[in-house]
């Protein structure tokens, strides 16, 4: 069996893995998530890894070094995906992981610094509103106090959600490593957006990712009768929501040369019908940038209209920081290494920043980090319709492999 097959075979077993019949759901702590997780950790141990999973749900696979005492070189990413989502985002990195450990076996290659395949918890922010909540935990910011009572859909909180899968959020904080020295770490993604394939370019080398502020917003008004109730008298929750929706998207766009962007991705009437003028909605925003000053003038023309539309329309309107996360930039030695690497494979690439949140922000904290991105067809991302070619995705591999060779040695780039 070659490469490619063996490759194929390991991708489609994680996706075997999923809820429902569009797409892919498999959301962080859910049964489906657990189960691949714990499928993924076989896998591993078939490799013949060592095998932990750490108090926040992380899997931590280790193939030890030649020399004892050396500190790791990870890399990884998540197996949660959003609601529908689909089959690439976060399980190819995971997969890409073990198939260079299959590849470093299968040569019998020992490397002089240890290996660690890493699958983050909880990278999707569907679920509970909070995004890399495995990377953040290893890192040392998590704030429990802070999301513990953060609610699903069906009401579940984030605690309930970790007592289900035998984990305590009051013992997270032992998953942090920052006291522990770490070579380095790398992330292998499908890039989420269009402009690698727009270009023609097979990898993509990030220097840096926008991180997001996120606000849950509620507008309360007055629910009455829409036959009743004449148009100059409502105090109607839904059109305040949509006039803060509309100038969040005017003032983006305004702001978009520097990379910024905001959605509006979730609205919510809690006992919405026909015939009800809305009473209460609550949205949630999510503004994003890798330039702190454009971001922070988003938010501030957001809290402009807030206050504007509050006196215009008569509501009161509270809003809520669900996160606020810095823009932060990779190292600069992995990127130059990354570079030369494609340049000696006669790959095609582009240097370029990650609009999209990854793990890899987090671990920027613990060690230097790499990000690799491969295409995505059509953009596609978080969509049912998501793909990149399997050939796209080896390169991507084949990049990795030799990236964690390179560091793996002593007299590596980075000491």
């Amino acid at each position: 069996m070659d490469s490619k097959e063996r490759y194929q075979i390991l991708f489609d077993k994680i996706n075997q893995y999923n809820a429902g019949d569009k797409g892919i759901t498999r959301v962080a702590y859910t049964n489906e998530e657990q189960s691949c997780t714990h499928a993924f950790m076989r896998m591993c141990k078939a490799e013949g890894l060592d095998i932990r999973m750490d108090p926040c749900g992380n899997v931590i696979a280790r193939r030890e070094g030649r020399i004892k005492g050396l500190p790791p070189v990870l890399m990884g990413s998540h197996l949660d995906t959003v609601y529908q989502g689909g089959k690439y985002d976060g399980a190819v990195g995971v997969t890409a992981a073990l198939e260079v450990v299959k590849r470093l076996n299968e040569k019998g290659i020992e490397t002089d610094h240890p290996i660690e395949v890493i699958a983050f918890a909880c990278e999707e922010s569907s679920r509970f509103g909070v995004s890399t909540v495995g990377s953040k935990a290893m890192a040392g910011l998590f704030d429990k106090d802070k999301v513990r009572d953060l609610k699903d859909r069906d009401g579940i909180t984030l605690e309930e959600a970790l007592s289900f899968c035998a984990l305590d959020i009051d013992s997270i904080e032992y998953a942090n490593r920052k006291d522990e020295k770490i070579k380095a770490f790398l992330e292998l993604h499908v890039e989420q957006g269009p402009v690698l394939e727009g270009n023609h370019k097979k990898i993509g080398i990030v220097t840096g990712i926008a991180a997001p502020v996120r606000f849950s917003i509620k507008i309360i008004g007055t629910p009455s009768h829409s036959g009743t109730t004449p148009m100059n008298m409502r105090k109607d929750a839904l059109l305040g929501a949509s006039e803060i929706a509309l100038e969040l998207e005017k003032i983006a766009v305004n702001e978009q040369d520097y990379g910024t962007v905001a959605t509006v991705g979730v609205v919510d009437i809690p006992s919405g019908a026909m015939n009800v003028v809305p009473g209460e909605v609550e949205i949630k925003v999510d503004i994003r940038s890798t330039s702190i000053d454009s971001r922070q003038r988003v938010l501030d023309h957001l809290f402009q209209t807030i206050q504007t539309v509050e006196k215009k329309r008569k509501l009161e309107i509270i809003s809520k920081e669900i996160i606020s996360e810095e823009p932060v930039l990779l190292s600069k030695e992995i990127t130059d290494m990354t570079q030369a690497i494609c340049e000696s494979k006669g790959l095609s690439y582009q240097v370029m920043a990650s609009g999209a949140g990854h793990d890899a922000m987090n671990m920027t904290k613990l060690c230097p980090t790499g990000l690799i991105f491969v295409p995505s067809v059509n953009g596609l991302s978080h969509h049912p319709d998501e793909f990149t070619e399997l050939d796209d995705i080896l390169l991507g591999i084949d990049v990795l492999e030799e990236a964690v060779l390179q560091l793996a040695v002593i007299d590596s780039v980075i000491s």
